[in-house]
């Protein structure tokens, strides 16, 4: 509710835009800096990675399929998106956030084989104690919001805190992943799609999905606002 609030007044009353202080439109960015925004151009459909024109499928891909079926990423986490997510995330700056979540609805939206759901992926109570807010859910809401789609904010919780485990080979980190979230909702058959602000290695992502589908998901998919290199 309180997101709900914030969204009909933040962006749509600023007269200048987040980025170079011309007059913004109805995303909170003018046009110009809007189409700037750096595209994540010809991606593989199933983690988002940047390929080659007329690729489809990254190596890693094609030797290890992932548990989620595609994933969609509205922009390359380059400036200025990047630092947009970070005062968003870090910094309460909710109009920045709120502004690519517009934005990324469009250029995200499914047009073929849409999930029946989105589900954000949680923050430990501690981290949402801290900060006050899960970025990815209020980037869910406004998903939801566009593309006509349930939302479902307490469908994973997040039951340990994950620390940075950049030191930890991929399948140690997933098992950590996985054991940390929990499932609150009967999801059988059903396609669920994930959201978060921004994907890096995937493993969160990848462990969620398979939460999800260890308990009798039909599909999973998902989509965040930028893509790491």
């Amino acid at each position: 509710m309180v997101y709900h609030f914030l969204s009909s007044l933040l962006p749509h009353n600023l007269a200048q835009c987040l980025l170079c202080g011309d007059r913004a439109g109805y995303s909170g960015l003018c046009t110009p800096c809007a189409v700037e925004l750096p595209q994540l151009g010809n991606a593989c459909e199933t983690c988002a990675q940047p390929l080659p024109p007329a690729a489809q499928h990254c190596p890693d891909c094609l030797r290890q399929p992932p548990p989620l079926s595609r994933v969609r990423a509205a922009w390359q986490y380059a400036f200025p998106v990047n630092q947009m997510i970070q005062r968003f995330k870090y910094r309460g700056d909710l109009a920045a956030g709120h502004s690519l979540a517009q934005l990324a609805a469009q250029v995200m939206e499914p047009a073929a084989e849409r999930p029946d759901l989105l589900a954000p992926i949680p923050l430990h109570w501690r981290r949402y104690w801290q900060r006050g807010y899960n970025q990815a859910q209020l980037i869910a809401a406004e998903l939801g919001r566009q593309w006509q789609l349930p939302v479902r904010p307490r469908l994973l919780r997040k039951v340990a805190a994950t620390q940075t485990q950049s030191q930890l080979r991929r399948p140690q980190r997933l098992r950590n992943l996985l054991q940390s979230f929990a499932l609150r909702e009967n999801v059988g058959g059903r396609h669920v799609g994930l959201v978060d602000d921004v994907l890096t290695t995937g493993a969160t992502l990848e462990a969620a999905a398979q939460k999800l589908l260890h308990a009798g998901a039909g599909e999973v998919s998902a989509f965040v606002l930028a893509r790491t290199p």
